[in-house]
């Protein structure tokens, strides 16, 4: 009942939603939004990072990677529910100053991991093959505003 009142290109299996599109399904606390073209630079990040087996995946995973104190971009898809599943990561973030951001879509964010399944939660850990990617996307979240 639920799918058929999506629309026609979610409900045949394919992501193609535009990102003004994918802004109306965000949580409310999805801030700070990376802009069109930092969740364009984080995706080609995460893609890069996945190649090279540098990213941590999930909830459990990054949570227990930022408890270790490992540094990274965290990267948080706007679209999850409930909330309760992953709202206090960016607080484990702000703890530890590390940098993360919001992209619209889970669904997205699973598909550059290179994954079939969508996630809610990516760390991206630096290396020096991407590393200029690594460091464009690093100063970008940085600049975002925090929430208050």
């Amino acid at each position: 009942m639920a799918r058929e009142k999506q629309p026609e290109a979610a409900a045949e299996g394919t992501p193609e939603r535009s990102y003004r599109e994918q802004l109306d399904y965000l949580n409310p606390i999805a801030q700070p939004l990376a802009s069109r073209k930092l969740t364009r630079k984080l995706y080609k990040c995460i893609r890069k990072a996945a190649k090279h087996k540098q990213i941590r995946r999930g909830v459990k995973e990054v949570q227990k990677f930022i408890n270790k104190g490992e540094k990274g971009i965290t990267v948080l898809a706007g679209d999850t529910l409930p909330i309760d599943v992953y709202c206090h990561i960016p607080i484990m973030c702000e703890d530890r100053s590390l940098p993360y951001a919001y992209v619209p879509s889970k669904s997205d964010l699973g598909a550059a991991a290179g994954s079939k399944r969508p996630t809610c939660v990516i760390m991206i850990k630096p290396h020096e093959e991407y590393q200029e990617t690594y460091d464009e996307c690093l100063e970008e979240v940085g600049a975002l505003p925090l929430p208050l």
